[in-house]
């Protein structure tokens, strides 16, 4: 999070450009009645976080017919590290370029292997258009996109990639860093991604270097999208997925998420509104703690651990996406 007199280098990605076309359209995306969210430079003060959500569609051909079907989703959230500002880049220029990519590459991919009916004849058989995209590969494809990108001269970036088959129910992730996400069950928290650190509060990072620094550059860590951690499980009806970056991890405890998925769920709506209603009030509550130096939160806790001194809230970006899973017929 970006202060009131900080000099934050300008975002190259205007609206003229892809990227820049893309991110309006996720910050304006339709999120239920009475929830406007635009102000004046609400596109150019997104903050350094940026998030991606995709579905994902499956294309089979017979000889008769063509059909597109729901194959799944594909979601995620990045954190542009904000030490980058000392050397004169935009930290959200590489969490939304990543952010972009993964979009492009999982809009023409499956979330996961296809169905197909074992009883029919080979030749009977339907031809399945499209290929399969895991987590791990979205994560390395989109940063592969982002080193090509002539608009990013340098950054880093945690990121956390999801995808949910609609077809097996499957969920499968990767994740870099301290961003993570959540699987909760009957009110309880049934999964936690582990956080990845070099030391506290050092996460490992996605990172381009300049190719030609015209200044020096602060020492910053380099990793690779194969340190990701991996996780794949099968959810059932009535399972939450809340993904976030630390904004929320270091100032809200689990116990305190689950408490705002509850109240939520009792709400007189429908399920989408409740779960936009779990995604609001998660990150209402987080800036409430950040912003509260009496009270002991998630990553004073931890900097006690490592033998460190901070009392209350960490100020930071927010972002939060919750997946509630259905099972239709």
């Amino acid at each position: 999070m970006w202060g009131e007199h900080d000099q934050v280098p300008k975002n190259p990605f205007t609206s003229k450009t892809s990227i820049g076309r893309w991110r309006e359209e996720m910050l304006d995306r339709d999120i239920g009645p009475k929830k406007k969210r635009r102000g004046k430079d609400w596109y150019y003060n997104a903050g350094e976080d940026f998030f991606f959500v995709q579905e994902a569609s499956m294309h089979s051909f017979t000889a008769f017919s063509a059909h597109s079907y729901h194959a799944g989703m594909s979601f995620g959230v990045a954190d542009g590290v904000g030490g980058w500002v000392a050397s004169g880049i935009n930290p959200a220029v590489f969490s939304q370029s990543l952010m972009y990519h993964a979009h492009r590459y999982s809009r023409n991919a499956w979330a996961g292997e296809p169905e197909i009916d074992p009883t029919l004849d080979y030749e009977q058989r339907e031809q399945v258009e499209g290929w399969e995209l895991t987590p791990y590969n979205c994560m390395d494809l989109a940063f592969g996109g982002v080193q090509r990108e002539r608009d990013v001269q340098a950054g880093s970036s945690t990121a956390c990639f999801l995808s949910l088959n609609s077809s097996s129910g499957l969920l499968r992730s990767a994740n870099l860093g301290d961003s993570g996400y959540s699987i909760i069950r009957s009110s309880n928290v049934i999964y936690r991604e582990k956080v990845q650190t070099h030391f506290f509060n050092c996460p490992k990072q996605l990172t381009k270097l300049p190719t030609k620094p015209e200044r020096k550059f602060a020492r910053f860590c380099i990793d690779s999208p194969k340190e990701a951690n991996t996780y794949s499980v099968k959810l059932r009806d009535g399972d939450i997925v809340v993904a976030y970056t630390d904004g929320f991890s270091d100032n809200v405890f689990p116990t305190e998420m689950l408490s705002i998925c509850s109240l939520a769920g009792r709400k007189d709506a429908t399920e989408d509104e409740q779960v936009q209603t779990m995604a609001d009030n998660m990150v209402t509550y987080a800036r409430q703690c950040m912003m509260n130096r009496r009270r002991a939160s998630p990553f004073e806790k931890e900097a006690a651990r490592e033998g460190m001194f901070f009392r209350g809230g960490k100020i930071d970006d927010v972002t939060i996406i919750v997946a509630l899973v259905r099972e239709t017929s």
